[in-house]
């Protein structure tokens, strides 16, 4: 029980690193209204970009704790259910892993358009969006998957989470966040450039919260 609550306070821990660094690459007050060819990063600091790098990087690895959580809560349940969730959680935080890796070098080069011919500029932000920004739709695929058979895994019973936990998949925590981003600009500028580390923040902490609860009532009897 205390391996399942450590490895998910360092999932919580990912999910804040690489959040913080993700607002440090992407934001700038201009985000919402600069989202073509990537436009937004000129508006990023050089500085802000390397600190946003690395405090993605270092975080990163963390989010592979916070699924081996997720499994060792589902796994009671149904074992095969729980390690589907744990595969499609270590592929989806690898597929996001190299986007994230990617985004100070695609930002450089955003900064360095005016000095760049413009043909060779469009190839490279081409060649950017075919190879690395396609990944971001791989990785929807991934968590929209990995949602379906978390939600059946909790429905099916005898997890460590109570059936409610069920309408908080991170697709639907996703889905909700993107929702309330565009209806609440004022929010969603905020929130909108770290969607993912966001969703996680919130799928770990109800998670914890609910072992937490479980641990205190099993103390109580």
């Amino acid at each position: 029980m205390q391996l399942t609550k450590n490895v998910g306070y360092l999932g919580l821990l990912g999910a804040i690193l690489v959040g913080v660094g993700e607002f440090y690459l992407h934001y700038s007050p201009h985000i919402l209204e600069s989202s073509t060819d990537y436009e937004f990063f000129k508006y990023v600091s050089l500085k802000n970009l390397t600190t946003g790098h690395f405090l993605s990087v270092i975080g990163l690895p963390f989010y592979f704790a916070g699924y081996i959580h997720i499994y060792r809560m589902l796994k009671s349940g149904n074992e095969t259910l729980a390690r589907i969730v744990l595969g499609l959680g270590f592929v989806s935080f690898a597929i996001g892993g190299i986007w994230i890796g990617s985004r100070a070098s695609i930002g450089n080069i955003v900064h360095l358009k005016d000095a760049l011919n413009v043909e060779n500029y469009k190839i490279l932000i081409d060649n950017y969006t075919n190879h690395l920004e396609v990944l971001v739709k791989a990785l929807r695929i991934v968590i929209a998957l990995l949602s379906i058979v978390f939600v059946i895994a909790i429905l099916k019973g005898k997890t460590y989470y109570k059936k409610w936990m069920a309408i908080f998949s991170p697709i639907a925590i996703l889905l909700l966040l993107v929702i309330l981003g565009k209806l609440i600009p004022s929010i969603g500028k905020y929130m909108l450039p770290i969607l993912m580390n966001v969703t996680h923040f919130i799928l770990f902490s109800l998670s914890l919260y609910q072992l937490n609860k479980r641990t205190k009532n099993k103390s109580n009897v």
